[in-house]
């Protein structure tokens, strides 16, 4: 069955090949159509059954779009899309993952110099020949060719906030069958880690080769890549997911095999050793009077392997979070009893980065008030972006504007009692610290949010610096920059950063877009040890993307983040006294 990242893909390229052509305009139809798509919250393919002004109800969505939504769920292509396909024949995906590579790039490198694929890019690259092109220079081509290897990198990987949900999607599909006695997810997807390279789904059941069969038939998978009585893997939309089937006995040992970093693993194993057990994914075996075992994994008295607080209970260890198993300190943790009690989503109080149509946003105030007052809120922070460095298209606000926007804030925050909506903008770092938005209106908002949106290469530490002792500045949104799989962003000295921070009271932002996860885990457990305070909000631009706060959170899981340590796990008035 055709889902709704799928649709959303589709939607995508076409908008990508349409711009790569110099179409005007279009592109941004398609793309905000895309978004649309993508975050609905029922299957569209339903709708399209239901025919094109059904699926006109979805947002931005006009008839054309909707007629070649319709044409997809019922043909599985679109006859436009394959005639854009066949003038520019090119693996748009992989090409535009290259920094400083868009459609237009695509477009006029292969009309010029024949570039098709990666390969090809970095042939022309390393012959010069890109330089030779109109618009191009040796630097352009320098950093074209530097951006090769971590497009090639993150195209081999997937974002969390794709995988996850395709994970979540085949999980529930197979709890609900009835050989199967219990379903969990594991590997890096498990840990929440930013990037997934595939989804391992596991299984408890004596009855594998039903399990098996099952999972070949969910309508979510593509195709079957292999499948045997107690494994299989399937492609589902361009995600690889791999089952196991495992014995009810072992399934907490291979639930805990199969989640742990390989370090964290070896550093089990090795404190099994020490008691003269023996760790694996069958489970824990008392091997003491166990001459030889290297040829039986089963030998010994089994100790544990049920369940996984029992593999931990087995080496004296407390039960460690699955986004903590990257040893890094979690087993000495584990052993002495100090596991951080790690924040949950239910601690937020409120988002403190949201925008509306005041700027690059969907929606107005009113409807971003009103989505974050349905999920139980007690406040919501509009920061649109101002003008400055980094931003395009006229998205940014001018001070005048956000004088204009804090009167209107104000209108919808008197006229709720359900929500505090306080008044923000997204200010722009430059390349040297500079704050993009004038002193005397700084001082008028309630919350200012300053983020790096241009020169994301090099050292940021020092411009981070600068802005977090800006005395307005209160939370420095997405420090590094980055954008998973399409730019790395700035390198920073996060402790050096978060010293300052602390100091002047600015919060360091943990971003739960899936694309920034900015700062990331292990960034976020140095922020902290050195004394800064951390805010994990959505960056929403729509109401659907308050939904990333899950993201967000567990990323600051992994860096061992508690609700003390969290800016908008604060009430509103312990917020006020933060910023005050």
């Amino acid at each position: 069955m055709t889902d709704n990242a799928e649709l959303a893909d589709r939607l995508e390229e076409f908008a990508d090949l349409l711009e790569a052509n110099d179409v005007e305009y279009k592109p941004r139809a398609y793309r905000r159509a895309a978004e649309n798509v993508a975050e609905y919250p029922e299957d569209v393919a339903d709708l399209a059954t239901e025919g094109v002004k059904a699926v006109e109800e979805i947002d931005r969505v006009g008839e054309a779009i909707a007629a070649k939504i319709v044409e997809y769920v019922e043909t599985g292509t679109i006859e436009e899309l394959e005639a854009l396909r066949e003038e520019l024949p090119v693996e748009m995906d992989a090409l535009t993952s290259v920094e400083g590579v868009g459609p237009k790039t695509v477009g006029t490198l292969y009309e010029a110099l024949g570039i098709q694929t990666l390969d090809d890019l970095e042939a022309a690259a390393e012959a010069g020949e890109i330089q030779d092109v109109s618009g191009f220079g040796a630097k352009t081509e320098q950093n074209i060719l530097g951006g090769i290897d971590f497009a090639r990198e993150a195209h081999e990987r997937q974002l969390l906030g794709e995988a996850r949900p395709r994970g979540e999607r085949v999980r529930e599909y197979l709890q609900d069958v009835a050989a199967v006695e219990q379903c969990e997810l594991a590997g890096s997807l498990r840990r929440w880690k930013p990037t997934i390279g595939d989804v391992d789904a596991l299984v408890a059941s004596t009855e594998g080769p039903a399990v098996v069969e099952a999972f070949t038939d969910w309508d979510g998978a593509d195709r079957v890549i292999e499948a045997g009585d107690q494994k299989a893997s399937v492609r589902s939309g361009g995600v690889r997911i791999d089952l196991r089937v495992i014995d009810p006995s072992e399934f907490g040992a291979a639930l805990q095999y199969f989640t742990g970093s390989k370090d964290h693993n070896v550093d089990l194993r090795n404190r099994a050793i020490d008691r003269d057990l023996k760790l694996n994914e069958y489970g824990v075996f008392d091997v003491s009077a166990v001459a030889d075992d290297a040829d039986d994994q089963r030998a010994g008295e089994r100790v544990a392997g049920e369940s996984e607080a029992g593999v931990y209970d087995a080496l004296d260890l407390s039960w460690i979070p699955p986004e903590l198993r990257e040893n890094r300190g979690e087993i000495a943790a584990a052993a002495e009893g100090n596991l951080p009690e790690l924040v949950e989503i239910d601690d937020l109080s409120g988002d403190l980065h949201v925008h509306t149509d005041w700027s690059d946003g969907n929606n107005t105030i009113e409807e971003m008030a009103a989505a974050a007052a349905e999920r139980g809120d007690e406040y919501v922070c509009i920061t649109d972006h101002a003008t400055g460095p980094g931003m395009v298209g006229g998205v940014g606000l001018s001070d005048d504007e956000l004088r204009d926007q804090r009167a209107a804030i104000e209108g919808v925050d008197e006229a709720r009692d359900d929500i505090t909506v306080l008044a923000g903008v997204e200010a722009n770092i430059s390349a040297t610290g500079e704050v993009s938005v004038g002193d005397e209106v700084l001082e008028t908002l309630d919350l200012v949010v300053a983020s790096p949106h241009a020169g994301l290469d090099g050292d940021g530490t020092d411009r981070l610096i600068e802005a977090a002792r800006h005395p307005a500045v209160d939370v420095i949104g997405h420090p590094t920059g980055r954008q998973l799989n399409r730019r790395p962003g700035l390198d920073v000295d996060v402790p050096a950063v978060a010293e300052v921070a602390a100091e002047h009271d600015t919060a360091l932002e943990v971003n739960a877009n899936p694309y920034r996860l900015d700062l990331e885990g292990g960034q976020v457990k140095r922020a902290i040890e050195a004394g800064a305070t951390i805010a994990i909000d959505t960056d929403a631009h729509r109401p659907e993307s308050f939904d990333y706060r899950r993201f967000g959170v567990h990323t600051a899981r992994r860096g061992w983040a508690e609700d003390g340590d969290v800016l908008n796990a604060r009430s509103a008035d312990g917020l006020r006294a933060f910023l005050d």
